[in-house]
């Protein structure tokens, strides 16, 4: 009898951690979902469908991330063909700022308080080469949902192996609990 309670609490720690798996694979790392690709928007070809001429030399295929994008958020741009890096800005919309170099270089640019809402244009300049490929995007009126974290993260690993040791410590002292208490005591019958 003694041992069959020991396995119920048992199962039911076993059980306790299988549940708290789902959250931890849910948990993905990057917390806001995104991709490094900067694929989004409207397809992100800049302009004259990213090439601007240039057979394969300077900024091509332009993309922005969001596409649409509140006063004071933050947007990811790429962009090919800049393999020394670059620079992208927009006048009065978000600082001049680097690109990284490589096949395809990305900016993540964060986009002023006060600039004014509607379509906007940004340019992408190698540091190789002279050529200039443009791209646009819209900036929303008022900053985007600043909900905090309040549940829209599920648990991180460490939080879950914590509770997960914390739930079996809880189901090895109660068994262990029970079967004190029920020892029968030695002379009384």
């Amino acid at each position: 009898m003694r041992v069959l309670r020991a396995l119920t609490v048992a199962a039911a720690a076993v059980v306790a951690v299988g549940l708290s798996t789902p959250f931890v694979a849910a948990n993905p790392s990057d917390p806001l979902g995104g991709s490094p690709s900067g694929q989004g928007g409207n397809g992100g070809l800049g302009g004259n469908n990213g090439n601007n001429g240039n057979n394969g030399n300077g900024p091509s295929n332009v993309t922005v991330n969001p596409y649409s994008v509140h006063q004071g958020s933050t947007m990811q741009v790429s962009a090919a063909g800049c393999r020394h890096g670059g620079t992208v800005w927009s006048a009065g919309n978000f600082p001049q700022t680097n690109l990284s170099a490589g096949s395809i270089g990305f900016a993540t640019v964060r986009i002023f308080n006060h600039a004014s809402p509607g379509n906007h244009t940004l340019s992408v300049k190698c540091h190789d080469n002279s050529l200039v490929a443009t791209h646009r995007f819209t900036i929303l009126r008022g900053n985007g949902a600043q909900g905090g974290i309040g549940g829209s993260f599920g648990p991180s690993t460490a939080e879950t192996a914590i509770g997960s040791s914390l739930v079996g410590a809880a189901a090895l002292g109660a068994g262990a609990h029970v079967l004190r208490r029920r020892r029968p005591l030695r002379g009384r019958a």
